[in-house]
């Protein structure tokens, strides 16, 4: 048998001699270099009992020691849990007591703040900062830099990657050697990366989108990473000349557009810009375009899947959608337990060697969501247009029933952004006592606008049917977002809830 992570990703670079990667204090790695930080690390995991199966969670800053725990936890047969920097020790208590981790990693600084609830929940602590220091990088610094990978099969569990959890208690999703493998060889062919690329990584690693899409991604193909702990504008910008690609969220376009600096012979050198994690405005597709040539690629992913569908390398990367299901990979649009018409909306379910094996100790909501024959029900709304596009609608939960007619946010969205002076807008259903819900708006204003809700209602009037118009809107400075982009509608319904209950 063999450890098919191990033996991919990281097992090549013990013979690599050329940079893996490039740090914004100027330092580089080599593959070998980080191959040793792996064993360490790897040997460091097994000093301090963890063993295979087991799990390992962090909660620990960027850094190329967080990678290389990352592959030492695959390559010994343990199963990593990487958990967002954000999260109070609160909510680590729920993971560390749903987990059940042999042991838990966090950075010094909050060691304190953590260790009632890793003793609580009988877990082992020690610390790792994004410079590189603390119990654990001392623990990692005295040991060899070889070690043995243990044997895992493809259907092994890996990692165990939260929800974010906007209904109820987040969910573990089991993610498999294979599920991100098969993943990383699909997006690389696609994306067509090779060991010429120069990836500029500049997303956290908690998450499936930077560590899954964008480490896999470069790590199988050979190329090098410039390596950021995280979005800094000037670090970016210094950095673009020297890259090949990038993948991002939303908000780093926007940013870079935002600064007259960034232009076409800043970008000169690079091949792709890949967003997801949330959704793309039109406006900033044509913007983008606009200013630098590159039309940037959207797709579409989840925690439970990892990548699911993309707009296509070559061809139309068409705004509003997040393209063709990706080779390997079945979507169908599904409503009342059967296929929708072409063009209609529905639920989007998928199936393939990405989709995830399950829910860690929730079998009653993996049999809600996950079908017996492999259709996985991902709760997002979409359909397919007459070319082959994939458009997502909204989730499930955000759809609005108002008198009984249902409506999906994202077409009052795009009809709201289009009105003079929004930046962006978020609709939501509200609870009314005569609707049952109300379609309600949260609009933010582009620099220097001052915008009248009244009157950007009043230009819908002719665009949209009545009962899609909003019954009121707000006007915030920004969008409640998660670490990912994501707009959070839960929090927004929270704060709005008895707007229209008198």
């Amino acid at each position: 048998m063999a450890n098919p992570l191990y033996d991919t990703l990281f097992a090549p670079l013990a013979v690599r001699r050329t940079v893996l990667m490039q740090l914004p204090d100027g330092r580089e790695i080599t593959g070998a270099a980080f191959h040793d930080r792996i064993a360490q690390a790897a040997r460091g995991l097994q000093a301090a009992g963890v063993r295979p199966g087991d799990r390992v969670a962090v909660q620990i800053s960027k850094s190329p020691e967080a990678l290389a725990i990352y592959a030492a936890t695959v390559s010994i047969g343990a199963v990593f849990l990487p958990l967002n920097t954000a999260y109070t020790p609160e909510e680590i208590g729920y993971f560390l007591g749903n987990a059940g981790p042999a042991l838990f990693l966090c950075d010094p600084g909050r060691a304190a703040a953590m260790a009632g609830v890793a003793t609580a929940h009988g877990v082992v602590i020690e610390t790792l900062d994004g410079a590189g220091a603390g119990s654990f990088a001392d623990r990692m610094a005295a040991q060899p830099t070889r070690f043995a990978p243990v044997d895992r099969a493809p259907g092994d569990l890996a990692a165990i990657l939260y929800t974010s959890g906007t209904t109820g208690r987040s969910k573990g999703a089991m993610l498999s050697h294979d599920n991100l493998l098969s993943n990383a060889q699909v997006l690389a062919d696609l994306w067509r990366f090779t060991e010429r690329d120069v990836l500029l990584h500049a997303l956290p690693i908690f998450h499936t989108h930077g560590l899954f899409v964008a480490s896999n991604v470069s790590l199988l193909t050979g190329g090098q990473m410039i390596f950021l702990p995280g979005f800094d504008l000037e670090q970016v910008l210094a950095a673009l000349p020297r890259a090949t690609a990038m993948m991002g969220v939303p908000t780093f376009y926007t940013r870079l557009l935002d600064d007259v600096r960034f232009s076409r012979d800043l970008v000169a050198h690079m091949r792709l810009f890949v967003s997801g994690s949330a959704p793309l405005l039109a406006e900033t597709h044509v913007a983008f375009e606009a200013r630098t040539g590159h039309r940037i690629l959207e797709r579409y992913g989840m925690t439970e899947t990892n990548m699911n569908t993309s707009n296509p390398y070559e061809g139309e990367r068409r705004a509003g959608t997040v393209g063709f299901p990706l080779p390997g990979v079945e979507l169908r649009i599904m409503g009342k337990g059967a296929p929708v018409a072409p063009g209609e909306v529905g639920g989007i379910e998928v199936r393939g060697p990405n989709v995830f094996s399950g829910y860690w100790q929730m079998p009653e909501k993996t049999a809600e969501e996950l079908r017996a024959d492999g259709w996985f029900i991902t709760g997002d709304l979409g359909r397919i247009d007459s070319d082959g596009y994939v458009q997502i609608v909204g989730r499930a939960k955000d759809l609005v029933i108002t008198g009984g007619f249902n409506v999906y946010p994202i077409e009052v969205e795009m009809a709201l952004d289009d009105q003079p002076g929004v930046l962006e807008s978020a609709v939501i259903g509200l609870p009314h006592p005569d609707f049952g819900e109300a379609v309600f708006a949260v609009l933010v204003a582009k620099t220097g606008a001052i915008l009248e809700p009244a009157t950007v209602l009043a230009g819908l009037r002719e665009r949209l049917a009545k009962f899609k118009q909003p019954k009121a809107a707000v006007v915030l400075e920004a969008l409640p977002r998660n670490a990912m982009g994501k707009v959070q509608k839960a929090e927004l319904r929270k704060t709005y809830a008895g707007w229209f209950q008198g």
